[in-house]
């Protein structure tokens, strides 16, 4: 009897070699390769998850509400950020030249997009900036000649707009809560407003205008020394004696009612037009003001509205306008205030990196009214810098 035992459990295990070592559970597994089935959904019909929009890609303004020629300057400044910012750097370094090596590290300082190389920026502006091997062997770039050139021009410039950039200076001075403001914030924003690299030297030749003052910190600060009250008259107040009508409009400041009053047009213009005038000067103490007060909100509106006349191109970014903060006693609430103003202002680009115009001193194609001879040079170089090759009628005034 043992021996049919031990056969038929020889058997079992040759008929059968793996057996199911849990009998509750039978067998998933098939004779047959499964490996070219599809397990799982290809790509092509996966749903795609659509990014969530957020400040720094979605845009100010959606299409209907763009107004293109302002969006353009944006876009324009965005593609030239290499020429503007290489140039202000080179600039300052010795030669005007830099190793390629070193300047593949200063993306932020040179204003090329960060993982790219500074070669393909170089070759984009053949007319401005050259790249060449220097006797130790070594690749460096520097200012092409014509770029030489173009800076000796713009020191003339300076030269002869000194007087206004002066006056510029004082104003902002004046608009400011203790009227005074550190020199590294003017510095910061001088291309703004048209201010020389070298203005920390110039003021010195204005003590009549002008102190520097040593904080304990060791951060400079400017200071005014004499208030001009032919200055204190802003840009708006000399048109409301051109323009009362215009003037009247700039600005809408709507009464706050619960019920429905049933006015017309014209009756509901009038009783916001209560509220509107009169408007409060920016050369008067707004850090005295309660900051949620409408009259507060008249000021810090006014001071924008100035500030952006005192610019070259009557606009400036969310970062100048940040820059002084403090002393224009501004909100974090800068950029809902100016969207409630749309007669005056244009906010062009995102809602993290916005750029402000003032719609008034630009005329229905996007150019400015009335040019500073520092715009008529910008425009000069930028053009210089979208050109492959040198073209007939175009020749550099040296001085």
């Amino acid at each position: 009897m043992a021996w049919r035992f031990l056969l038929t459990k020889t058997l079992k295990q040759v008929l059968n070699p793996n057996p199911n070592p849990n009998p509750s559970k039978p067998f998933l597994t098939s004779p047959f390769s499964t490996s070219f089935l599809v397990t799982k959904t290809p790509k092509k019909f996966k749903k795609k998850r659509t990014k969530k929009e957020s400040p720094r890609t979605k845009l100010v303004n959606s299409e209907p509400n763009r107004i293109p020629h302002f969006e353009h300057i944006v876009e324009r400044d965005a593609f030239l950020r290499f020429v503007t910012k290489s140039k202000d750097f080179l600039s300052k370094q010795p030669e005007h030249v830099l190793r390629l090596d070193d300047a593949g590290k200063l993306h932020r300082e040179l204003g090329f997009p960060r993982g790219r190389k500074v070669a393909r920026s170089i070759e984009r502006h053949p007319l401005l900036f050259q790249a060449y091997r220097h006797t130790d062997g070594k690749m460096w770039f520097g200012f092409a000649e014509l770029m030489e050139d173009l800076l000796d021009e713009e020191r003339a410039v300076a030269d002869s707009m000194e007087a206004d950039r002066v006056t510029t200076v004082r104003k902002l001075l004046m608009m400011s809560a203790n009227k005074r403001i550190p020199l590294s914030k003017i510095y910061h924003c001088r291309s703004v407003f048209g201010i020389p690299e070298d203005f920390r030297d110039r003021v010195e030749k204005y003590p009549n205008y002008f102190r520097v003052v040593v904080e304990g910190d060791g951060k400079r600060v400017l200071e005014l020394v004499n208030w001009d009250p032919l200055l204190a008259v802003s840009a708006l107040e000399r048109e409301f004696v051109v323009d009362e009508d215009r003037a009247k409009r700039a600005f809408k400041f709507p009464v706050k009612h619960g019920k429905d009053l049933d006015l017309d047009e014209d009756d509901t213009r009038k009783l916001n037009l209560l509220n509107t005038l009169p408007l409060v000067s920016p050369y008067s103490d707004g850090s005295r003001l309660d900051v949620w007060t409408l009259e507060a909100e008249k000021y810090r509106v006014g001071v924008l509205h100035e500030l952006l006349n005192l610019t070259l191109e009557k606009r400036a970014s969310i970062h100048h306008i940040v820059e002084f903060k403090e002393e224009f006693s501004l909100t974090k609430h800068t950029y809902q205030m100016l969207l409630k103003q749309p007669r005056t202002f244009y906010l062009a680009g995102t809602e993290m990196n916005w750029v402000v115009f003032l719609k008034g001193a630009y005329d229905e194609n996007g150019v400015l009214k009335h040019k500073d001879p520092q715009v008529v040079f910008n425009e000069k170089l930028y053009k210089f810098a979208q050109m492959r090759e040198m073209e007939p009628g175009f020749a550099i005034e040296k001085k």
